[in-house]
């Protein structure tokens, strides 16, 4: 795990200043404590900071073959790169060091730009070829790691965080008011857009390849769904997920520092630790909470799980005064605003586990993967809604109407009368109407059709849909668009804030392109979510734990903060007419939003705390 960041004058053609890469490099300084390199020559520049992992001695990067003709910087792990190692020593390729950097050196060398195919592992990185006068970026399947870029009239400069580029910048980038738009809509930007004009970032699953003068931004994932044929039974398919787990967990172990799992109360999490206990004991596990006082905390649920499992469990009790102390310290930390109420706990818990391990594993991917949301359950059952006759439908969508506080459940049955699957996802993905959205915006702010933006972002992912029902094509967009550029992106700048590595094994590509190819009702069971994923749970976890709920405890803390907050926070940040918000935003209209919320009838705590974390994001660039 390490930083990357380079510069190629394609366009310009003129020499890299090394002085520009040592500056850009320096920004990454935090993600990579323990080693740094760079690699000049004419018009390309790469730079990079280490955080070793695997072979400490032998990792330098950037690296390059034998008669330097190939140079990679490379951020993120291999996990199958013994056995490419193995491949590609029989094809007469020769190692000097143990580390995964130089199986991808060798594999580009054997394979071109398929290297990438071979690839089990998340990863940013670049790959430069001399011969050629070729460079390649490319992004790991799941997006679990970050690349940004900008294209100038020079050339191209890229990195594992946006400071890296602004590194070389005398003034900071307009503001583009689409994707604010889109951030307000999602609590995240979709990639491959930024807050910033100019600045980009490659969506996961997708390289860029720049060559002879010219760009182009390709994907190189393009797995189909397409059903099982034969469909396996239940029983088989819980049989080979289980095969699939085993192995992935194994494989993402391998390390040669200590590694330890982010452990909250749920059965993700918990299925990890006990699939880690086949392959030794006693890890280290943490935890983060708010304390009794709130409802659906996980402390005490996470302190149970550790026990029943026997590791050597921390928890670390957070209060809402660090909560709203930290917030503007996290966003720094972010540099895109993502307005997940957890962002606060994840950078403590981060801080915490840094102190005894250097990887930690974490359960991101089965509320995606086997529809762990209320939403699923929706789409799910949306045909049998829209089968209903009207006159049914109608008076039930004005009756909840009028209720107070029921935002997710209206926005729900709104959305689920939409006939074009696209569109509905659009509106599913939302915190709001989106026309309410742009009514938050100043008159002429917006283009028309600022939101469909959306749509642009997905176009290339919409035909590897096409086999898929309602359900299966959402998921698909979640575990390739909402899930990498809100979870996953703070999951790694906040762990990395910290100089600490967090592995996903659940989206371990071989896992994803499986549990894709299976039915829906393997996923959603009558009102039962994550259905074959807890069947499996349910093999290693005490029955308390594969049966409790689903747990918020993160969104009841900003929900209560924002009902309860009359000590000056709440108009410093949204009643003040200065506000920067207000560069963009109409006043009246936000205040509308506070005003209703406070009075209880209406439930934004989501979409407040999304205008607040702009706001503190505004203030700090």
């Amino acid at each position: 795990m390490c930083g990357i960041c380079g510069q190629y004058n394609f366009l310009a053609n003129v020499p890299v200043d090394p002085e520009e890469i040592k500056r850009m490099t320096d920004t990454l300084a935090h993600r990579g404590p323990d080693d740094e390199g760079q690699y000049i020559s004419g018009s390309i520049g790469l730079g990079f900071r280490r955080l070793s992992i695997i072979d400490l001695e032998g990792g330098h990067q950037p690296m390059s073959d034998a008669d330097r003709s190939v140079w990679v910087v490379f951020n993120g792990e291999i996990y199958n790169f013994p056995e490419l190692k193995t491949e590609l020593q029989g094809y007469g390729h020769l190692f000097r060091t143990n580390s995964d950097t130089e199986v991808i050196i060798h594999g580009y060398k054997q394979w071109g730009n398929d290297v990438l195919d071979h690839l089990n592992g998340m990863f940013a990185l670049a790959a430069w070829d001399e011969k050629k006068r070729q460079l390649m970026l490319a992004r790991d399947r799941a997006g679990i790691k970050l690349l940004y870029y900008n294209i100038s009239p020079g050339g191209l400069k890229f990195g594992s965080e946006i400071r890296a580029l602004l590194a070389t910048e005398k003034c900071s980038p307009e503001i583009d008011p689409v994707s604010l738009n889109l951030f307000l809509r999602y609590r995240y930007t979709p990639s491959p857009l930024t807050l910033y004009k100019g600045i980009r970032k490659l969506a996961p699953g997708t390289r860029m390849i720049v060559k002879e003068g010219a760009v182009r931004i390709e994907r190189w994932w393009n797995f189909e769904p397409a059903p099982l044929d034969p469909m396996p039974s239940v029983e088989e398919a819980e049989e080979e997920l289980l095969k699939l787990y085993k192995r992935t967990v194994k494989r993402q172990l391998i390390s040669d520092v200590p590694v330890g799992l982010l452990l909250s109360g749920g059965l993700d999490s918990g299925l990890l630790l006990a699939l880690m206990n086949q392959n030794g004991k006693s890890w280290k596990t943490f935890t983060v909470g708010f304390g009794n006082s709130y409802r659906d905390d996980e402390l005490c649920a996470a302190a149970d799980t550790a026990k029943a499992l026997q590791s050597s469990h921390i928890s670390i009790e957070l209060d809402q005064e660090i909560f709203n102390t930290t917030l503007p310290q996290v966003i720094a930390s972010l540099e895109e605003p993502v307005a997940t109420a957890s962002i606060v706990p994840m950078y403590h818990l981060c801080k915490r586990a840094r102190e005894d391990v250097k990887v930690v594993l974490m359960g991101q991917g089965p509320d995606e993967l086997f529809g762990g949301y209320k939403r699923h359950l929706g789409v799910h059952y949306s045909r049998h809604w829209r089968s209903l006759p009207e006159w049914v439908r109608t008076p039930v969508s004005k009756a909840l109407a009028t209720l107070p506080r029921n935002e997710t459940i209206k926005r729900g049955l709104s959305s689920l009368q939409i006939p074009d699957r696209n569109r509905l996802y659009q509106n599913v993905f939302s915190l709001m109407p989106g026309g309410l959205i742009d009514g938050l915006f100043q008159v002429g702010a917006l283009p028309d059709k600022a939101g469909d933006q959306i749509l642009d972002c997905w176009y290339d992912l919409l035909p590897l849909m096409k086999n898929t029902d309602e359900l299966g094509g959402l998921q698909f967009l979640e575990i390739r668009s909402s899930l990498p550029d809100e979870l996953l992106m703070y999951g790694d700048k906040l762990s990395m804030a910290h100089g600490l590595e967090a592995r996903v094994p659940y989206l371990d590509h071989e896992v994803v392109e499986y549990v894709e190819r299976l039915p829906s009702s393997y996923k959603v069971h009558w009102a039962s979510r994550k259905w074959l994923h807890r069947r499996v749970c349910s093999n290693f976890l005490p029955k308390e734990i594969v049966r409790r709920k689903k747990r918020n405890f993160a969104a009841t803390v900003v929900d209560d903060w924002f009902r309860e907050s009359y000590d000056g926070k709440m108009d410093d940040t949204l009643l003040n007419n200065g506000s920067r918000i207000y560069g963009y935003l109409r006043p009246q209209a936000v205040q509308q939003l506070v005003n209703d919320h406070r009075a209880g009838w209406q439930d934004h705590h989501k979409i407040l705390f999304s205008l607040v974390v702009l706001e503190e994001w505004l203030r700090a660039n």
